[in-house]
């Protein structure tokens, strides 16, 4: 009965080793429309998706990630729980329970405080991986409570997680918020910030990223074809 126990407990314990804990951190800040808000669900949803991906996930180690979605404003709501992605079948339905919920966050932007959120988010799974990381994004550096920004970014990676981040330019090309993302926000080793020139870019750079995190690889380590 031991010996039964006992291997019951290994198996479950080799069931939550995957290569990637992956936070995804999504603005619902006071700027962000509910209309924007299901565009960023339907985006990830999107992303998780593509064949491209799945097959990014197909190549890892373990053939597996373990993904959660959480919006940050003034407070952090996780809409879907971590999840293990390994094949189609478990991307669609994380991505079915990203459309369902209602909007669970609001207020001005805590973006340190949703960073550290990120961090708790992987620190009290039951996970085993080889890397954590934290994928930020949003449309501004606005901090109206909370922790710091940099103070957070600090702490998130001396915990060996790694930052992340997709800012969303609104402003076209000469918007400086990639350069105040790379300067404040992304951290730890091979961290980058993909912008995201609005809408129409937000899909593109979305799926680009979730690739490099999978894989592992840094910035200008894959060339992807356009999805068709």
């Amino acid at each position: 009965m031991r010996l039964l126990c006992f291997l019951l407990f290994a198996t479950a314990v080799h069931a939550q080793e995957v290569d990637l804990e992956l936070v995804l951190l999504a603005d619902a800040s006071g700027s962000i429309t509910q209309e924007e808000i299901d565009f960023q669900r339907e985006s990830t949803a999107t992303a998780i998706t593509d064949p491209a991906v799945l097959a990014s996930i197909g190549n890892t180690v373990t053939g597996s990630i373990a993904v959660t979605y959480v919006e940050w404003a003034a407070n952090q709501a996780t809409v879907v729980d971590w999840t293990i992605i390994d094949g189609p079948e478990s991307a669609e339905a994380f991505a079915a329970a990203l459309l369902a919920p209602p909007r669970l966050a609001t207020g001005h932007n805590a973006i340190g405080d949703a960073l550290l959120a990120g961090k708790r988010q992987i620190e009290s799974n039951s996970f085993k991986s080889l890397r954590q990381v934290i994928d930020f994004s949003g449309d501004s550096t606005g901090n109206y409570s909370g922790a710091g920004i940099e103070e957070a970014r600090d702490e998130v990676v001396a915990a060996g997680i790694v930052i992340n981040a997709l800012p969303i330019l609104d402003g076209g090309e000469g918007d400086p918020l990639l350069q105040e993302y790379e300067a404040r926000i992304i951290g730890g080793p091979g961290a980058f910030a993909i912008p995201a020139l609005g809408r129409d870019e937000f899909v593109t750079a979305l799926r680009r990223k979730l690739i490099l995190e999978i894989a592992g690889m840094p910035l200008d380590g894959v060339r992807l074809a356009a999805s068709p």
